[in-house]
């Protein structure tokens, strides 16, 4: 009778730990046409809660790592983009005034449409960086803004982002 609870107990843990856990890997869309072309991108550390506060003294550039998931090398380069938001930010840093986006040797990159792109050669999964150069504003307070990661969707590849890793903060103080 004890023999039996045990195993009857057993099964039932296995069971439920095989039930409960989530696939990941979702055959059902391998090999379908409209995924061949699709890639991610999100920020490290993986969450969206990431914040830089930084002094508006600051020379060195404040640097947002984002990482390019990819399967393939393509024939083509794939582009993340991302822009700033200030909706529902007290008091918001500007671009221009508190901040500029740069590469990593500090040369101004434009915006187009006030969207800003991360070049990824040949689709390669990699890890690349934003970098901001903090202006040294004259303007009081403590200054804050949204960098968000946004879809970008062209006739070649579309690049998404991932629910829980698309949003960083600047704090220039």
């Amino acid at each position: 009778m004890k023999k039996t609870i045990i195993y009857l107990t057993a099964f039932a843990l296995s069971a439920l730990v095989f039930t409960a856990c989530k696939k990941d890997d979702d055959n059902s869309k391998k090999g379908l046409q409209e995924y061949e072309n699709y890639y991610y991108a999100g920020f490290l550390p993986w969450n969206n809660t990431g914040t830089e506060s930084v002094l508006r003294t600051q020379t060195k550039l404040v640097k947002f790592p984002v990482q390019f998931y990819s399967a393939y090398v393509r024939d083509y380069d794939a582009t993340a983009q991302y822009t700033f938001v200030t909706k529902g930010i007290t008091n918001p840093a500007v671009a221009g005034q508190d901040f500029t986006v740069v590469d990593k040797n500090g040369n101004a990159i434009t915006a187009v449409n006030a969207i800003y792109s991360l070049n990824f050669p040949q689709a390669k999964a990699l890890v690349d960086t934003i970098y901001i150069k903090v202006l040294n504003s004259a303007v009081a307070g403590t200054r804050k803004i949204e960098l968000d990661l946004i879809k970008n969707t062209n006739e070649k590849y579309t690049v998404g982002t991932f629910t829980q890793s698309y949003i960083r903060f600047l704090e220039i103080k």
